[in-house]
């Protein structure tokens, strides 16, 4: 036992009265019972003290009656035995709890091992045809839409991970039929932004340029068939 607990309280009442030279027989008797976890004969103690002058071995001889009981050729003590016995006991629990602890781990290491191939609880096989949830779900190319449209529609949902089912078809087609587009376009559309989906106010803006350039052409070539006719010339048409 290389450790003890030493109340200063208590020492300074018990042997505050002692000599500098009894303080020191006293202190290296307590390490060395502590230490070698037994008590000494006389002879011992002034052995483990390392008394060598009259007043040392005196010194040591007035310590051990003073604070020792004698029983048979040794000078015991009752707080030392009660500490060595309570350290023993903690010892032997600390050692029994450890191997217990040693033994669970090592048990239930041969048991992960002997279970490491087996597949969790409720665990349902993957067969070869099972197809992951997070794929697109793939339809007939609808009437009106080429294969080549069709085929860049799929595999840009199958990239976002999102289904193609005939209600999602059916949402398109209807935007589509608000915007004045053909489905077909509307697919191509969604491909090239990029989208999930489709929207008639989505393309709204385009349809209002669209139109503006069209009544533009419209008043430019009516213009130009004006000309022509108030000029009285004739205007010979290509293959005539």
């Amino acid at each position: 036992m290389h450790y003890y607990k030493k109340n200063i309280g208590d020492y300074a009442k018990k042997a505050g009265r002692l000599t500098m030279l009894q303080h020191g027989a006293y202190t290296l008797l307590l390490d060395s019972c502590y230490d070698r976890e037994r008590f000494p004969t006389l002879d011992e103690a002034i052995e483990w003290t390392w008394a060598s002058t009259k007043e040392e071995v005196e010194a040591v001889t007035f310590v051990l009656k003073k604070f020792f009981l004698l029983e048979g050729d040794l000078y015991v003590q009752n707080r030392i035995r009660e500490e060595l016995a309570n350290y023993h006991s903690n010892s032997e629990t600390n050692k029994r709890i450890a191997i217990e602890r040693e033994t669970k781990r090592r048990e239930k290491n041969t048991k992960r091992g002997t279970t490491v191939n087996e597949p969790p609880p409720n665990h349902k096989p993957r067969t070869n045809n099972q197809e992951p949830n997070n794929t697109a779900t793939v339809v007939a190319t609808p009437d009106g839409v080429s294969s080549e449209v069709w085929g860049e529609f799929v595999k840009q949902r199958k990239i976002k991970k999102a289904q193609i089912t005939g209600l999602v078809l059916m949402g398109i087609q209807r935007e589509a039929n608000k915007a004045g587009w053909t489905l077909e376009n509307a697919l191509k559309e969604i491909v090239v932004r990029n989208w999930t989906s489709f929207k008639a106010e989505w393309v709204a803006e385009k349809n209002s340029d669209l139109t503006k350039t069209g009544l533009s052409n419209k008043t430019v070539m009516s213009g130009l068939t004006r000309g022509l006719l108030g000029s009285g010339q004739n205007v010979k048409l290509l293959g005539s």
